[in-house]
């Protein structure tokens, strides 16, 4: 592991990420260029680029090369960015500010921003399929499945599904976290086990990876529904009350500020058992929780 600070390691991995990104994403020049010039926006200079440092964490833990690890991270990154595109749309969640800035369909139309979610998302798979990002032939189809599996019906679009369908309805806790594991859960995991797949790892060690993902996953959402209640939209970046406002069911609405909090401490203590074999390897991933729930660097 690096003896960089875990602010430093996170500053210096969202630089070059960005970079990364920039060299990626089709020039806002090459026709179609407002297209092009959308992706961009949608892409850019935003974010805490969540996913891609949790693939990068996994990627030192399994010792991968850094420079697949990039492919990789950018492949889920595209595909976040598109969920965000198309669920701010007026015909999903209808938010006009996200990352601090206009929405894409509020910044370009709606059509326009509709094909950002459809070409990002097709710039992802392009990336897993046509870089080398393992030695093992079989093993690279599978983090292509992976992804794929992650972001269609049985993970995020599904979880958007179930989550348009539950508007103004009491879900139970369990109904809640299963729309979850979907919705924001899957793709978190996705970047984990992704950027793992490009080093080295027994598949008991993948096992406890992907448990550790899929409660952080939690744990993410948890709070970010504490934090829609209590920060304002300068702080989120996002529109501020909007679960509320839309009637969504919630962590908050279900447990309270007090339960939700209590229920986000405790998949943070469990996703942290999950790292306890790897030692100081895991270090990066043990950061990366403690931002996740506590939510500063």
């Amino acid at each position: 592991m690096s003896k960089i600070d875990f602010q430093g390691w996170v500053a210096h991995q969202q630089t070059q990420f960005e970079g990364v990104l920039g060299q990626l994403l089709p020039s806002a020049e090459i026709a179609p260029q407002r297209l092009h010039e959308a992706m961009r926006y949608s892409v850019l200079d935003g974010g805490k680029r969540v996913r891609p440092l949790l693939a990068f964490a996994a990627g030192e833990l399994s010792g991968a090369d850094s420079a697949r690890v990039n492919f990789a991270a950018a492949a889920v990154e595209l595909i976040h960015a598109y969920s965000l595109v198309h669920d701010d749309m007026p015909c999903m969640d209808d938010d006009v500010l996200r990352r601090g800035k206009p929405t894409c369909h509020v910044a370009y139309d709606e059509a326009t921003a509709l094909l950002v979610g459809d070409a990002l998302q097709s710039l992802a798979f392009q990336l897993l399929s046509e870089q080398r990002l393992s030695d093992d032939a079989e093993r690279q189809l599978e983090m292509v499945k992976l992804l794929a599996v992650a972001s269609g019906s049985r993970g995020m679009a599904g979880g958007q599904a179930i989550d348009l369908a539950s508007v103004g309805k009491q879900l139970t806790l369990p109904e809640l976290e299963q729309m979850h594991i979907h919705k924001t859960g899957a793709l978190i995991r996705a970047a984990i086990l992704l950027g793992a797949y490009c080093g080295q790892l027994d598949q008991p060690q993948m096992a406890k990876l992907d448990r550790y993902g899929k409660l952080i996953g939690l744990a993410f959402q948890v709070v970010d529904d504490v934090l829609d209640c209590e920060a304002d939209t300068a702080t989120l970046g996002k529109t501020a009350g909007k679960d509320a406002d839309n009637d969504k069911p919630t962590y908050v609405s279900l447990l309270g500020l007090v339960g939700a909090r209590e229920m986000a401490q405790r998949l943070h203590a469990e996703a942290l058992e999950n790292l306890a074999d790897f030692g100081d390897s895991a270090q990066r991933l043990r950061d990366l929780a403690d931002f996740i729930v506590f939510r500063k660097f």
